[in-house]
């Protein structure tokens, strides 16, 4: 019989406040539930099963959190090359993606869902905002991923990408599975970016959002095709459309990319309550250009864009590119970094609270502390010292191994559904 604990104890640690960056030497009791407090020993606690963990030598801080992923793209590693060998961003899309996300099917989702999220944990993970696309098979695709995110423990607020670029009935049953989905479970309404979404469809997404209370999740100008597509066939640029439609209205809006904006559009950004989710070395790998805050607000989180799930390395990244392009130090990446737990704790969203935590073994050969806690960031501290997981306050990685489901089991199946996935591509 597997007993279950109401708290956990981490012993001899020392917890780093990830807001103040405060060192404190203690033990920390963490309680269990999606709701569930931390707290410092000192106060007599009755009545609890308790699991106890030494964390002598270790630091324990506040878990992570991933702005923007796509579990699609998460059986892609060391696939066949494309059919052709695309020459630009848009022949990427078409030949690299837009191939993958028409070949998924409900077992291939399941897989990738399931290994990106033992991913996920295993760097210190515990909340991820997803945007999915599997244009043949729309119906449940997104309970699927939710239901496999449960399993490994860890968070989530997930979306579909409606586009009409396969036809106007699957943008329709993206719209379905948008409102049923949303029905049950938090999460937003996906859009994949204005250049394959027509006007009808645009205007139903942001009526979902609304009459929903949710947000729309979309790329914007990632590359310069996008806002020539925009000037096109609707005489504005993207940002203008987006707010001339309505997404930039709502606190919930996640702009991904953000690259190629003008002044006007900077402005338009600012004044949104919107969030923007820089992606840095999806930007370099795909060579559409380098994100710059300039003339924006300060509402700007990290993602992946499906590229790892290891945010840790994100932020470096974002650090080691952007500060030879804008006004990016030691603190405004750790601010980045963290500014995915503003986004979901100002709009009401759950699964972030303050007992999800990570223990890292750090075995730094010079000072840690405080002061120069930024440095250590930056330079040293790695996902490879990530030893324990506690999201909602359960223990789902302990001494490095994902203890929630079985991680082995899982990738021989994750291998036979690639097999499968790279089969149905050609």
């Amino acid at each position: 019989m597997i007993r279950t604990f109401s708290m956990i104890l981490l012993k001899n640690g020392t917890y780093i406040d990830w807001q103040t960056l405060e060192f404190k030497n203690t033990d920390l009791l963490v309680q269990a539930g999606r709701n569930g407090k931390i707290r410092f020993p000192g106060i007599t606690v009755k009545g609890e099963t308790i699991r106890t963990i030494d964390c002598t030598g270790k630091f324990i801080t506040k878990s992570f959190a991933n702005g923007h992923h796509h579990v699609y793209s998460a059986l892609a590693r060391g696939m066949n090359s494309p059919k052709k060998n695309p020459e630009n961003f848009l022949e990427i899309l078409k030949y690299i993606w837009w191939t993958l996300d028409k070949a998924l099917d409900p077992e291939i989702i399941r897989s990738s869902a399931l290994v990106t999220a033992i991913a996920c944990a295993k760097n210190g993970v515990t909340f991820v905002i997803d945007h999915h696309a599997s244009p043949f098979a729309v119906k449940g695709s997104l309970e699927i991923i939710a239901r496999a995110f449960d399993e490994v423990g860890v968070n989530h607020l997930l979306c579909y990408e409606i586009s009409d670029r396969d036809g106007s009935e699957i943008a329709q049953k993206g719209l379905v599975e948008t409102a049923d989905y949303l029905s049950k479970r938090q999460g937003l309404v996906g859009l994949h970016a204005s250049f394959t979404v027509g006007e009808r469809t645009l205007q139903q997404s942001v009526e979902i959002a609304s009459g929903l209370n949710s947000g729309i999740h979309i790329h914007v100008a990632e590359n310069q095709s996008d806002q020539e597509h925009c000037l096109t066939h609707y005489h504005k640029r993207v940002m203008e459309r987006l707010a001339d439609a309505g997404v930039l209205q709502f606190p919930k809006s996640i702009l991904a990319h953000c690259l190629h904006l003008n002044e006007n559009e900077r402005a338009i950004a600012a004044r949104s309550p919107a969030w923007i989710v820089e992606n840095m070395e999806s930007n370099l790998n795909n060579s559409v250009g380098f994100f710059n805050s300039k003339g924006l607000n300060r509402n700007i989180m990290f993602g992946t864009d499906g590229m790892h799930s290891d945010m840790l390395t994100s932020a470096k990244s974002a650090f080691f590119a952007g500060h030879n392009y804008e006004a990016i130090d030691y603190g405004e990446t750790y601010r980045r970094f963290r500014n995915v737990h503003h986004y979901l704790r100002n709009n009401g969203f759950t699964g972030d609270e303050e007992n999800n935590l990570v223990v890292f073994d750090y075995d730094t050969p010079t000072p840690f502390t405080k002061g120069n806690f930024l440095s250590h960031f930056l330079f040293g501290i790695g996902s490879k010292h990530v030893t324990h997981v506690i999201s909602n306050g359960e223990l789902i990685v302990e001494d490095r191994n994902v203890v929630t489901v079985n991680e082995v089991e899982i990738l021989a199946e994750a291998r036979l559904q690639a097999e499968r996935l790279w089969g149905r591509m050609k």
